[in-house]
């Protein structure tokens, strides 16, 4: 069920802005109005802040035995899964991806909340020391209070969950801005939390934009720390801004990331990948494979085969259980894919499209796309497109291509595919980026860090990296065990 008119969620209430104003938040597939949105300003984003630091000063969240607040963590899984089918839908009619891909993505989210109900429990402790029999320093991991989350409209949900659970589980109390461009399933989530009957003001969530509501939550003093998944300019306009109150950072942003192909790979996996890693989610994804290396002995064969797969994707309905490459989120981002495209062309480029169905009104699709004949230092080579718009690059050294992968501003994740298992762990150490995968596509696994180096990103998420790293702070208390020798001064 869709709500008609979306309201912050603050301190345990469903409340209108304080200006009393909504936004439309339109389909990404008949482009109609679905909802209206409440403008976040900087009196609500007040609201939240001093509810949140009061739930975690006051309030019973932050003095909360950790088996007591992993019933609320588990609890909230439990809720999620309860409620996958209504999640996925509100989640495809939203961002326009296929609901296949959105009811995977909302099983993962539950995942989220379990598996760091588990970390909490298992790994938050930790180190002891002996000095000399005399002295005994341990430490232990402190809640920052008030954490700042800030998503992207790209499977917002999970990556809304990927957020809130581990800075809810390590004992934080948490404001989440999600995009402005999907916030049905953030809505969700609040209901879904209320009902979970977690103490008032442990979170809260402030619809709006990101230069009122997104802004204000980043200069706010009693945020102690900012979550932001999204644009790298954006990043960087969120660090400078937060910069006077000294907020602690983490920013998974923006990639251009290398699939490299060598003519000993595994040609038909390799192709699987290639197509699912940048047509999937409507190429809307930060980790996308947008730029592919082929070998020069294997590109002519390697390019009809995906010529022939592109021509096969399904395009359609979101809703629609056999779609695999929906709308994009809006016109505006259909304009930029567009402009991209276009540029290629005069670059030089051979431009191969799949067919978008003569019955699909909706002027929101982009069908997916090759650039044959593409150089690295191209403008579509070098920025960051963000739609089904794969570059298809020739390469015929390992030294080559290495090179290659590396001039661009971005390093947040690669793919090498070769059977020589020696030369892809050494391209895959010499590729500037956070995470590569040897003969696999993007394949997720919560232990390990995600994030990326160069522009992609500062810090890490996921796995202890999340607890130890970002939403907690190491405190050493150090105990005398004997009567050691202090140093007498002025006596």
């Amino acid at each position: 069920m869709i709500v008609v008119e979306i309201k912050h969620y603050i301190a345990g209430q469903f409340v209108h802005s304080s200006s009393g104003q909504f936004f439309d938040n339109r389909s990404p597939y008949t482009n109609e109005v679905i909802n209206h949105v409440s403008i976040g300003e900087k009196a609500d984003i007040d609201q939240a802040a001093q509810a949140a630091n009061q739930a975690f000063h006051i309030g019973p969240w932050g003095k909360m035995k950790i088996s007591e607040r992993m019933g609320y963590i588990e609890k909230i899984a439990e809720l999620i899964d309860q409620h996958i089918e209504e999640i996925a839908v509100l989640e495809a009619t939203d961002t326009g991806l296929p609901i296949a891909q959105t009811k995977k993505m909302v099983a993962r989210a539950a995942e989220n909340f379990r598996f760091y109900s588990r970390m909490v429990q298992t790994r938050l402790h930790g180190d002891a020391y002996m000095q000399d029999d005399e002295f005994l320093n341990y430490t232990v991991y402190k809640p920052l209070g008030v954490i700042g989350l800030i998503t992207p409209w790209n499977a917002p949900f999970m990556l809304e969950t990927w957020k809130v659970a581990p800075a809810l589980a390590t004992g934080n109390t948490v404001i989440l801005k999600p995009a402005e461009l999907s916030p049905l399933t953030a809505n969700k989530l609040a209901e879904i939390i209320h009902l979970a009957n977690l103490p008032k003001g442990v979170f809260n969530v402030v619809h709006g934009f990101g230069e009122t509501a997104g802004n204000a939550l980043v200069q706010h003093e009693l945020v102690k720390a900012i979550s932001f998944t999204g644009e790298t300019t954006t990043g960087s306009t969120i660090m400078r801004n937060g910069a006077h109150t000294l907020k602690k950072t983490s920013m998974e942003l923006g990639g251009k990331s290398p699939l490299i192909v060598f003519d000993d790979a595994d040609l038909d996996r390799a192709l699987d990948a290639a197509i699912w890693g940048i047509y999937s989610f409507n190429g809307e994804r930060c980790t996308a494979n947008s730029r592919i290396f082929l070998h020069k002995k294997i590109k002519t064969p390697f390019i009809q085969a995906m010529k022939e797969r592109i021509a096969n994707i399904k395009i359609g309905e979101p809703l629609d259980p056999s779609t695999e490459l929906g709308p994009l989120i809006n016109n505006e981002h259909v304009q930029k894919v567009s402009k991209y495209i276009e540029v290629a062309r005069k670059e030089g480029c051979e431009i191969i499209q799949g067919k978008i169905p003569e019955h699909i009104e909706s002027i929101n699709f982009i069908p997916p796309t090759l650039l044959l004949g593409a150089k690295n230092e191209m403008v579509v080579c070098q920025e960051e497109v963000f739609g089904p718009v794969m570059a298809v690059i020739e390469f015929e050294s390992e030294d080559e291509v290495v090179q290659m992968a590396n001039d661009v501003k971005y390093g947040l994740a690669g793919y090498v595919w070769t059977n020589n298992i020696k030369r892809g762990h050494r391209v895959a150490q010499a590729v500037d980026a956070g995470m590569l995968w040897i003969n696999a596509q993007n394949v997720r696994d919560l232990r390990i860090p995600f994030g990326g180096s160069k522009a992609s990103g500062i810090g890490r998420e996921g796995g202890h990296y999340a607890m130890f790293e970002f939403y907690t702070e190491p405190k050493v208390i150090h105990v005398a065990l004997g009567e050691h020798h202090i140093p007498q001064f002025g006596k």
